[in-house]
């Protein structure tokens, strides 16, 4: 499997910005897919993650209602949108895949992850 992230940059707090990541190389039919993120001197944390199979979606109580994630299954790719966004949102930001029917947000369920995405949120 192959993850092809895109997206991030910096932006002021109050801003937003998108996070993309389409996956290949893989033949199943249902998948999860997400994002986790590490912030310097933080432990990683799991930000969101999104069902292939039924849209399910989960989030981190810290991005709820401001984060949302949202799945194109025709071209198996995750989008993260992210509004709203605070200095504390500032870290690497990791595409994830595992070939699971439901998606969680702990670190163990994926086997793949794609190349980090830096998000500077800062005036």
């Amino acid at each position: 499997v192959q993850l092809q992230a895109s997206g991030g940059g910096s932006v002021q707090p109050g801003g937003s910005l998108r996070l993309s990541c389409a996956a290949s190389g893989f033949t199943s039919d249902y998948y999860a897919i997400g994002w986790f993120r590490q912030a310097p001197g933080k432990e990683r944390e799991g930000v969101s993650c999104i069902s292939s199979s039924d849209g399910s979606a989960y989030y981190a109580d810290s991005v709820k209602g401001r984060f949302t994630i949202s799945r194109d299954n025709a071209k198996n790719t995750a989008h993260l949108q992210m509004n709203s966004l605070k200095p504390e949102d500032t870290a690497v930001y990791y595409c994830v895949f595992g070939l699971w029917l439901y998606c969680g947000l702990a670190d163990e369920e994926y086997d793949y992850w794609g190349q980090g995405t830096l998000v500077t949120v800062s005036s």
